[in-house]
C-alpha cells in the first residue's frame, strides 16, 4: 500500500507516523511545500515575545529524523498543484528547481490546513502588512519588531491578542483594532470587561468597534485608515481569522461545505474514496450541534490525521466530533471555553438557563487564592451542558477541561454536583467550582434559584408594581447602587421580612450573587416569588 500525504504540521504528521505504526511495508511519502514539516504553529507568538528563545525548540520533527525513525519519504518544498482521482496520481512541483513530476497514489490524505483570511482592502499588499501562520512569518516578525516602536494588530482573535501580547513583551506600543464591541466575541459579554481590562492594564490599546478600511504607505511607516480616522505605524499584523486552504480539493472534484471545507465521513474519508482529509481544512461534525463544519484547532487536527491513518491502515476508526475547548493566556489573566456561550445558544433558538459563579481559585483560606469567574450553560428542559466559560488567575483551564470531559461523557448539567474532584486547600475547596456549578444548576432546574440578567434589570419596573431589593451591606450601597433599589441587608431581612410585600414579584441582588439567592430563598420561604441577579452588581455594575 502505498499512502502520499499533502501536508504536514499536526494533521498530516500524527497521520503519517501512526500509519507507520500501524503498517510497516506501506510506502509513505508525504509532501510539504513550506521548509518545515512539523512545527509549532501554537508557540508562534512566544518565540515573537522572547519566552520561547530559540527557533530549534519550534521544529518538532525534521525530514531526517521521519527517515530514520519512521522511514517515511517526507520532501519538504515540494508543493502538489493538481490531484488527479480517477488516475490516483498527483503533480508535484519542486519549489526549488521548478521541475514537475506524477507520484501514483492508493490512498492520499490531504491535509493542507488553513491559510490567512487576507480582506480587499487598498494597500493589502503592502510589504507593511505580515500574517502569522509558520515559522518564517514569526522569524520575519521578530526580525523587524526589533527595530519598530509602533505596531498595529488588526483581530482581536487568539493570534491576534498572543502577537499584541508578545509585542508588549518586546516593550512595543501595540495597537489592536477589532470591528465587533469585544475582543474573542465567542465568549458572552459578561466576560469582556475583565479581559479588555487586563489588556489595557498591561499597555495595550484598544479600539473597538472600529473598521479598518485600508493601508496608505507613508515613507518607512504605514498609514492605517479607519473608521476612527487614520494612525500610522511601523507596521501591522493581520489576525482576522483563517479558511480552509481546500483549492486542491475543489480543483479534484471533490465535495466541499458552505465555507469552503473538505466534507468527510466519521472515517475522515471524502467523496472520493481513495481520498481522506484532515485538520483545518476538513469538515467534521460537532458534538454539541451536531453540525457538519470546521475548526481550527491543533487538538482535532492530530486526532482527525490519527484517524485517517488508521482507516488506510483497515481499522474501522471514527471521529467522535469536536467540542471546541480552547485556552488562551491574557498577561497574568487566563480565558478558557468550552462549547458555546449563552448568546450563541440563543441565537441558534435554543432555551437555556445559565449558572454563573464568582469563587476562589482554591480554598480562601489558603493563602494565594485568586478570582475565578465561571458560567454553565445548559439547556432548559433537558439540562445537557452546552458549553462553559471561565476567566481567572489560577485553575481555569482544569475546571474546563472536567466540563469538557462531563460533556463528552453526556452528563447532565447538575451531574457536575457529584463529581468527585481533588481537593486539598493549595487546590481547590472541598466544594469545587465545578461541583457548585451542578450545585447552582440543580437549584435551577428544581426551581429553588430563580434568576434575571443584568441586560433585564433597567427593564424591570420603577412603579412599585414588583419589589427592588439590594441585600448589600449599608456601606456597598453606599458606595453604589441600582437606581429603584431598596437596600435591606441580608442579616436584617428575616426581621424586616414584613416591609416586603408577598404578593409582588420581588428582584434581588447583591455583589455576586450568593447572598441574593441566599435571600430569595428566605422570601420564597415566606410566599414571594423572588429572582436573583445573576453575576449581581459586579457584573452589573460594568454595562452600566
Amino acid at each position: 500500500m502505498k499512502a502520499v500525504i499533502v501536508g504536514g504540521v499536526a494533521a498530516g504528521a500524527s497521520a503519517a507516523a501512526r500509519l507507520r505504526r500501524l503498517d510497516e511495508k506501506a510506502e509513505i511519502v508525504l509532501f510539504e511545500k513550506g521548509p518545515h514539516v512539523s512545527f509549532a504553529n501554537c508557540g508562534l507568538p512566544y518565540y515573537i515575545g522572547n519566552v520561547i528563545k530559540e527557533k530549534s525548540d519550534l521544529l518538532l520533527v525534521t525530514p531526517a529524523m521521519f527517515k530514520e525513525r519512521f522511514n517515511i519519504d517526507v520532501r519538504i518544498l515540494h508543493e502538489v498543484v493538481d490531484v488527479d482521482p480517477k488516475g490516483q496520481t498527483v503533480t508535484v512541483k519542486d519549489l526549488r528547481s521548478g521541475k514537475e513530476s506524477v507520484e501514483s497514489y492508493d490512498y492520499l490524505l490531504l491535509a493542507t490546513g488553513a491559510e490567512p483570511i487576507v480582506p480587499p482592502l487598498g494597500g493589502i499588499d503592502l510589504p507593511s502588512i505580515h500574517y502569522l501562520r509558520n515559522v518564517e512569518d514569526a522569524s520575519s516578525i521578530k526580525e523587524i519588531a526589533a527595530g519598530a516602536k509602533k505596531i498595529a494588530v488588526v483581530g482581536g482573535g487568539f493570534i491576534g491578542l498572543e502577537a499584541a501580547e508578545n509585542l508588549i513583551r518586546l516593550g512595543k506600543e501595540v495597537h489592536v483594532y477589532q470591528l465587533l464591541d469585544r475582543v474573542l466575541p465567542t465568549y458572552d459579554p459578561e466576560f469582556a470587561p475583565f479581559i479588555h481590562a487586563e489588556l489595557a492594564r498591561h499597555g495595550i490599546r484598544l479600539h473597538l468597534g472600529t473598521e479598518v478600511k485600508g493601508f496608505e504607505e507613508k515613507g518607512k511607516r504605514t498609514a492605517l485608515l479607519s473608521s476612527e480616522g487614520e494612525e500610522e505605524f511601523d507596521f501591522v499584523i493581520m489576525a482576522i481569522g483563517v479558511r480552509p486552504a481546500s483549492s486542491l480539493a475543489k480543483k479534484a472534484g471533490l465535495a466541499l461545505g458552505k465555507r469552503g471545507h473538505i466534507i468527510v465521513d466519521k472515517h475522515m474519508r471524502t467523496s472520493d474514496p481513495h481520498v481522506f482529509a484532515a485538520g483545518d481544512n476538513a469538515a467534521v461534525d460537532s458534538l454539541i450541534t451536531g453540525e457538519n463544519s470546521g475548526i481550527a484547532l491543533a487538538g482535532p487536527a492530530n486526532k482527525e490525521g490519527r484517524i485517517a491513518a488508521d482507516n488506510m491502515a483497515g481499522i474501522a476508526s471514527s471521529y467522535k466530533g469536536f467540542l471546541g475547548s480552547s485556552v488562551i493566556k491574557l498577561f497574568s489573566l487566563t480565558a478558557s471555553m468550552v462549547g458555546m456561550g449563552e448568546k450563541e445558544a440563543e441565537r441558534r433558538g435554543i432555551k437555556v438557563r445559565s449558572a454563573f459563579a464568582s469563587l476562589s481559585s482554591h480554598a480562601s483560606y489558603y493563602p494565594g487564592s485568586t478570582p475565578l469567574l465561571i458560567k454553565l450553560v445548559f439547556e432548559e428542559g433537558s439540562s445537557r451542558i452546552l458549553g462553559a466559560e471561565a476567566i481567572g488567575y489560577e485553575g481555569v483551564d482544569k475546571r474546563i477541561d472536567v466540563i469538557a470531559t462531563a460533556m463528552a461523557a453526556g452528563m447532565k448539567a447538575s451531574d457536575l454536583k457529584d463529581l468527585d474532584l481533588a481537593y486539598a486547600p493549595p487546590y481547590s475547596s472541598a466544594k469545587d467550582p465545578v461541583n457548585m456549578l451542578g450545585f447552582i444548576a440543580e437549584n435551577i432546574e428544581r426551581g429553588l434559584l430563580k434568576t434575571f440578567s443584568y441586560e433585564e434589570v433597567d427593564k424591570l419596573p420603577r412603579d412599585g408594581s414588583v419589589t427592588l431589593l439590594d441585600v448589600r451591606t449599608k456601606e456597598e450601597y453606599a458606595e453604589g447602587h441600582i437606581d429603584g433599589f431598596v437596600n435591606i441587608p441580608l442579616d436584617e431581612l428575616r426581621e424586616r421580612i414584613d416591609e416586603i410585600d408577598p404578593n409582588k414579584k420581588a428582584y434581588v441582588h447583591c455583589l455576586s450573587g450568593l447572598r441574593s439567592y441566599l435571600a430569595a430563598r428566605i422570601l420564597m420561604g415566606h410566599g414571594t416569588d423572588a429572582y436573583s441577579l445573576s453575576g449581581g452588581w459586579m457584573i452589573y455594575s460594568l454595562f452600566r
